[in-house]
């Protein structure tokens, strides 16, 4: 047999956190092999955050399971063993210096996620994992190995163990080539943003390997609305809003925070949180209800108004709440409340203002579906994670084949909560690869 070979499929955020992890813990003959379709490591990483990469969140341990959606059991070991301080330790040890934000969101100090991923560089060349860039796995076939040296005869579990066959493509030499391997960590993420690379790969190599996929679906998506004013307030950032989300008539989300409004509807991290939920809930309509001043009752805010027009009592109403809101609302607030935006504001109603109170607290859109996977920051689904196990990410149907990150059925919320699962699996599927190999 070749020298024992630790490979990782995929040079993402769970990747090269597997590889450094497996280096690590390798031991003596060992080597760890890091793969990427791409000529360059973390092309998702770099964009993430907007580009400023949100590395985890700050929070208690227990409010991380508490925001991550999917299977969060599955991730106890992962979690408690690689948790969030350990994340943010690991990166300032490299050299990467942090800063806690609102929301107990994580970023490097310079606000570049390129920093984020020349620490992990800089950690895989110090822990001397050899980085084959340019390459494409096309297939792993996993064969019986009977061990017959005396080293085997110590350790008898090692005998009749799988042996992994990766042949890949290198796109530099334009070659197909083959390597031999103890263990294989796939970690290729999932099939959002498919221009960094996230093609879906490692669902083909699950099924060929026997793993069920659960039904894939973009998350952390944008709404489409149908509301045909609301394309008109594209570009609108709100700030400290409440949302809620009704399917069927019952609440399946509410929260406070940012959103932005776009020509096919909304988004922003309050709406990419709530399309979690929608998606989760398998819904394909739904109403959205905008409550843009939560910090008053609907009694407080008729008193604000009230005093907003006893300043401006030979005003028109358009002009009149003109303090209330953002430029672009003033002429859409008016419709929502059906009043002539023209009306002098010393005819207004005691019914009318009623009425624009509620279009303030309850804004109402209908959400119509969501983005396609381009738009989607993570997908929903992958696999099956019945078939893999949480102690090791190995696979329950196959020795020696581990999984890590977004290509695993969990997801979690936006703020720093799936970048801290892909750290999390990585860094476990590495460590029990390495005492596989070693």
């Amino acid at each position: 047999m070749n020298d024992k070979n630790i490979i990782v499929i995929g040079g993402g955020a769970a990747g090269m956190m597997s590889a450094i992890a497996a280096a690590k813990n390798v031991g003596k003959g060992g080597r760890v092999i890091l793969m990427e379709k791409n000529e360059k490591l973390g092309k998702k990483l770099f964009i993430t955050g907007k580009g400023r990469c949100n590395v985890t969140n700050a929070c208690d341990v227990s409010e991380l399971f508490e925001n991550i959606t999917e299977h969060s059991k599955f991730l106890y070991s992962a979690i408690y063993g690689f948790d969030n301080s350990a994340v943010m330790r690991f990166f300032e040890e490299a050299g990467c210096k942090l800063k806690v934000e609102r929301g107990q969101r994580v970023f490097p100090v310079s606000d570049h996620s390129s920093d984020i991923i020349k620490a992990l560089e800089r950690e895989l060349e110090k822990q001397g994992v050899k980085i084959l860039l340019c390459c494409e796995v096309r297939r792993i076939q996993f064969a019986e190995y009977s061990d017959t040296s005396k080293e085997s005869e110590k350790s008898k579990s090692k005998q009749n163990r799988k042996v992994a066959c990766v042949e890949y493509f290198d796109k530099t030499a334009k070659s197909k080539q083959t390597i031999n391997a103890d263990s294989v960590i796939v970690a290729t993420g999932g099939i959002s943003y498919a221009s960094t690379g996230s093609t879906g790969d490692g669902y083909r190599f699950a099924e060929v390997c026997g793993h069920k996929i659960t039904a894939l679906s973009p998350a952390l998506v944008p709404f489409s609305i149908s509301e045909e004013w609301c394309s008109k307030l594209q570009g609108l950032s709100l700030k400290n809003v409440q949302a809620v989300v009704e399917a069927d008539g019952k609440e399946i989300f509410s929260d406070f925070g940012e959103m932005l409004f776009t020509h096919y509807g909304v988004s922003g991290p309050l709406i990419l949180s709530a399309s979690s939920y929608f998606v989760h809930k398998g819904c394909k309509r739904a109403k959205l209800y905008i409550d843009l001043k939560p910090a008053l009752t609907d009694e407080q805010l008729d008193r604000r108004i009230l005093r907003e027009f006893d300043e401006n009592k030979n005003k028109q109403f358009k002009n009149a709440i003109a303090s209330l809101f953002p430029s672009k609302l003033i002429p859409i607030m008016p419709k929502l409340a059906d009043i002539d935006s023209d009306k002098k504001v010393n005819e207004i109603t005691k019914e009318e203002r009623e009425r624009f109170v509620r279009a303030i607290k309850h804004m109402e859109l209908t959400i119509t579906g969501v983005r396609d996977y381009d738009e989607a920051i993570i997908t929903k689904g992958g696999v099956d994670v019945k078939d893999v196990n949480p102690s090791t990410m190995e696979s329950k149907l196959v020795k020696g084949l581990y999984f890590a990150g977004e290509v695993l059925d969990l997801d979690a919320l936006t703020g720093g909560f799936n970048l801290q699962i892909a750290w999390s699996t990585g860094r476990l599927a590495g460590e029990a690869a390495a005492k596989v190999a070693g």
